[in-house]
């Protein structure tokens, strides 16, 4: 698959911009601040509906502006898609493809595979478990429609059953009512929970074989889900902390408090691990992740890059220029440096200034 084009009306500091990518590398180029982040930001909105920053849909538009548009257009078994998504202040965005509005964002995940790797990802292992759910969550979603929907209603029966708990504080009469959710979320979990334990069951040997690559064979890395509660005994704990919850007032068991762990020769990385040990195992995390969706959907899917390189030594920057070989990337960076010393044969450089974009000739802004 790969990304032929994408247009741009009023998203974050764009008014309208139009951009043709080749199948290499795609360079963007400029100071910070400038917009580059919102360009790969847009592309993964149009492959997964939501931002890998995080925040609401009306951030996305363009101050003082009330509506925002994404027009990408991509080319997947020698057939050319297109994808739009609306934004509108005050209402939920839309979306279609090929011209035909969708009803669930689940029509739209997997028709471009996208995977992003920013500095943000680089606090995945040394921060909270929130983190590492979402990497499994992003990409599982990506894969799998059925987990997307059953995440989605376990997100909403959670949701409903939280907000049951702070009602009960003040009327007890409702009290019965929790059995509806405890068994809807307990029906979702199962899946969830099974899921990700064979995701993270098919990804480890992967991960391993990159993080000795990048170590020289020197570090052992294994990774373990740790769900919170099994499919199987989650009903009976939430009958067991009912009390607890009700305190709470919130959900104190299930998969959102799943975690992820990971070890060098046994030790703790987000513990014990230099932060040169943390950053070898995100970019191990990553380059196992553009391998197993290669074997997962027989195809490549689309890198994004965000000025990951400036934070990458020598030799992990190398690595990743490898995987970039015969992947369409689209990378953004502050400084040509990396790519001058290291060239990659990226087919086209954009200059990025202020909210809009040149296409660079001879490879120089």
């Amino acid at each position: 698959m790969r990304i032929e084009s994408l247009s741009l009306q009023n998203f974050r500091n764009y008014e309208t911009v139009e951009l043709e990518f080749s199948q290499g590398v795609n360079l963007l180029f400029g100071d910070n601040a400038q917009g580059k982040t919102n360009l790969l930001e847009s592309i993964y909105v149009a492959a997964t509906t939501r931002s890998f920053r995080g925040g609401k849909d009306k951030e996305l538009i363009r101050k003082g502006e009330e509506q925002a548009h994404i027009t990408l257009k991509l080319r997947k078994d020698d057939i050319l898609h297109k994808i739009d998504m609306h934004f509108e202040s005050g209402k939920r965005k839309t979306a279609a493809i090929d011209g035909i509005p969708i009803k669930r964002s689940a029509e739209l995940f997997g028709l471009l595979h996208a995977i992003s790797f920013s500095p943000d990802d680089m606090d995945m292992v040394k921060e909270g478990p929130e983190r590492r759910r979402r990497f499994l969550d992003m990409e599982l979603c990506q894969l799998d429609k059925i987990y997307l929907s059953k995440l989605a209603d376990y997100n909403k029966a959670l949701a409903q059953r939280n907000a049951l708990l702070k009602q009960i504080g003040t009327d007890r009469s409702l009290l019965y009512t929790l059995d509806v959710w405890d068994r809807q979320l307990c029906e979702c979990a199962k899946y969830l929970i099974r899921e990700r334990e064979h995701f993270t069951e098919e990804l480890g040997p992967i991960l391993e074989e990159k993080h000795n690559t990048l170590s020289k064979g020197k570090e052992h890395l294994t990774m373990k889900y740790l769900p919170n509660v099994t499919g199987e005994e989650m009903y009976q704990k939430l009958q067991q902390n009912r009390e607890k919850d009700m305190y709470l007032k919130s959900t104190s068991v299930g998969p959102h408090r799943d975690d992820v762990h990971f070890a060098i020769d046994e030790m703790d990385v987000r513990m014990f691990g230099s932060q040169g040990q943390q950053r070898t195992v995100v970019l191990s995390i990553k380059l196992a992740e553009i391998e197993m969706v290669k074997r997962k959907i027989h195809d490549l899917p689309v890198l994004l890059l965000d000025d990951v390189l400036s934070e990458l030594d020598r030799n992990r920057q190398i690595q990743l220029l490898g995987e970039m070989k015969d992947i369409q990337t689209i990378v953004t960076c502050t400084g040509m440096e990396e790519f001058i010393t290291e060239r990659t044969g990226e087919n086209k450089v954009f200059f990025v200034k202020e909210g809009s974009v040149t296409k660079s000739q001879g490879g120089t802004p």
